[in-house]
């Protein structure tokens, strides 16, 4: 199979292209050559940018297309547009692109965000209404063959975000941890190699239509995940459950300061979505600690760089001294 993917530089991408070849196709790879340009030297790589440079994909021809990295409307329609004689079309979009998180358990059938071009390109509060818009771009261009895939947190080796990251490291650097709220909070992830190697095989089979793909496939708790990277890390970690209310009473931010909790009931849904379809689909999951072990491997060796998630050591050690006194 002749692959042309959109952007495969990134993270995903990069795992992407990895398991096109594992599988004995063909991939393209279309980006701006910003990142990560020394991967794939055996990969043709076209150069250009979505944002009106696209003569290098005129006048060839792929069997598919995966865009990784489709999030500006305007970008996915000019791509729509040159590539209209593909047959089969994957976006990657988000369950980001839902319009209402209040409630656990949300399907492909719920509403989506609304989008006004006024909302711009770059602010990430609009983020999940251009996911949206693009998803119905890409429906209406290839109304035979599109493929929409909505992961939740994509988490996993190369992940730039940290937002799963800061529990492995966190806890491999042992000691009292705090660990957020409700022990028996459910938590949603996916591993980036999982939804690749997914991603994949549903290209093979020209599947289309619309699946949420986040996992894993059993309700996963904050307390076993966090055991999981005690126990990947090999750590005398101890965690200290804090709870909510104090998080919140002291500011500290949902999500990015500590990934993985959010309590706003207005979001509470996030981290409950329905993925029984794409299971049903064929969508596994490797196992928390595999994805743990791994990740703090690669992060061990990327060397220095600033987290772009967690709570600093400071912030940490302020809060946990707070508390003990409290109680």
């Amino acid at each position: 199979m002749r692959l042309l993917v959109l952007g495969g530089s990134g993270f995903l991408g990069r795992h992407l292209v990895e398991a096109t070849l594992a599988r004995g196709h063909e991939p393209t790879l279309f980006n701006r050559g910003r990142t990560n340009t020394a991967l794939f030297a055996e990969v043709e790589k076209l150069r250009g940018d979505r944002d009106g440079d696209l003569a290098a994909l005129r006048g060839r021809e792929w069997d598919a297309l995966v865009d990784v990295h489709g999030r500006i409307p305007r970008h996915v329609a000019t791509a729509a547009e040159a590539l209209a004689t593909i047959e089969h079309y994957t976006f990657v979009s988000s369950i980001s692109a839902y319009a209402d998180f209040s409630r656990a358990g949300i399907d492909e059938t719920a509403p989506l965000r609304e989008y006004d071009p006024s909302m711009g390109d770059v602010d990430m509060e609009f983020y999940g209404a251009r996911k949206a818009e693009c998803e119905r771009i890409v429906a209406e261009a290839f109304p035979a063959g599109s493929l929409i895939l909505r992961p939740g947190l994509i988490v996993g080796p190369h992940d730039p975000t940290d937002r799963f990251t800061y529990w492995p490291r966190r806890i491999a650097r042992g000691g009292e941890v705090l660990a957020p709220g409700d022990p028996e909070r459910r938590v949603e992830l996916v591993d980036a190699r999982d939804l690749a190697a997914w991603i994949v095989l549903m290209v093979e089979e020209r599947q289309t239509g619309v699946y949420n793909a986040v996992g894993p496939d059993y309700p996963l708790t904050m307390s076993q995940l966090l055991q999981e990277c005690v126990t990947a890390a090999e750590s005398d970690a101890e965690l200290a459950w804090v709870p909510d209310e104090f998080l919140l009473e002291r500011g500290v931010g949902e999500w990015m300061e500590l990934p993985l909790w959010l309590v706003d009931p207005d979001w509470r849904g996030m981290l409950a979505v329905d993925s029984s379809r794409a299971i049903r689909a064929g969508l596994s999951f490797r196992p928390v600690i595999e994805t743990a072990r791994d990740t703090l491997e690669w992060d061990g060796a990327r060397g220095d760089y600033e987290p772009q998630a967690g709570m600093t050591p400071e912030r940490e050690a302020e809060l946990l001294e707070e508390w003990r006194a409290r109680v």
